[in-house]
């Protein structure tokens, strides 16, 4: 079961964030091995892989919370990535991201408006 998992993981790991995620597996894998196989199995091997929604709605629900905390701006940055590799458009995501501003202030959502725009920058968008 757990190698179904981590398998299942890995690949919508890798369809939704790509590089991003190949970069944090080895960098946990040197560190905490079990960290790198909890964050494939469970996020991407058990909730992503889920038929109820579908990866471009599960990967904006994901920036819009990361959005919101404020604080998780590498990961933020990740899944802003996921989210333009998902189907997402520039627009769309700056538009989540003022959203953000309403429910969780200004302050969270203009660290979100940085992150992307570090990451369009370096996409050339």
């Amino acid at each position: 079961m757990a190698e179904i998992r981590y398998e299942v993981g890995s690949q919508v790991m890798n369809q939704v964030v790509g590089e991003s995620g190949v970069h944090t597996r080895e960098f946990l894998k040197g560190i905490a091995p079990d960290f790198e196989r909890f964050l494939v199995e469970f996020p991407f091997g058990d909730i992503y892989s889920r038929p109820g929604l579908d990866l471009k709605s599960r990967e904006i629900a994901t920036v819009a919370a990361l959005t919101a905390l404020g604080y998780a701006i590498p990961q933020l940055k990740v899944h802003i990535n996921g989210a333009l590799n998902v189907g997402w458009t520039k627009e769309e995501i700056m538009e989540i991201m003022m959203q953000m501003a309403v429910y969780a202030g200004f302050p969270a959502a203009l660290n979100g408006l940085n992150a992307a725009k570090e990451v369009f920058t370096a996409r050339n968008l």
